[in-house]
């Protein structure tokens, strides 16, 4: 079993940033494959972003890449997001995710673990 706690969401207006972190608890963090994925109201959970076990391969959707960063602490087990630049359409809660592979994974059926999410609001 894996438990993941995700903190540092909030209120926050255009253009500025947030860091979101994931703490780890359970099984050994470093052999997890690390995910972040939003939800906005009335919308479908969709992929942010992803990170393989050891950090070196790590992945962005289209609508956040350049403005995202996801990096992992192994030895804190602790994965993070930071945020910048952020959008009103950045408006979600955003969840952290764990699961089981060497890779890096896209899609919420790749996770066995998922944390209570935190919110991210954006305002114009």
């Amino acid at each position: 079993q894996v438990q993941l706690v995700e903190s540092g969401g909030g209120l926050v207006q255009a253009g500025g940033s947030l860091r979101l972190s994931c703490a780890a608890s359970g099984r050994t963090f470093s052999s997890y494959a690390m995910g972040w994925f939003r939800q906005a109201p009335g919308k479908e959970r969709e992929f942010v972003s992803a990170i393989n076990w050891s950090g070196d391969s790590v992945h962005y959707a289209d609508s956040v890449k350049g403005r995202f960063t996801i990096s992992r602490d192994n030895a804190k087990a602790t994965v993070f997001l930071q945020m910048n630049s952020l959008k009103p359409e950045d408006t979600a809660a955003y969840y952290c995710s764990a699961g089981a592979g060497t890779g890096t994974y896209m899609t919420p059926r790749e996770y066995g673990y998922w944390g209570q999410g935190t919110q991210v609001t954006v305002s114009s």
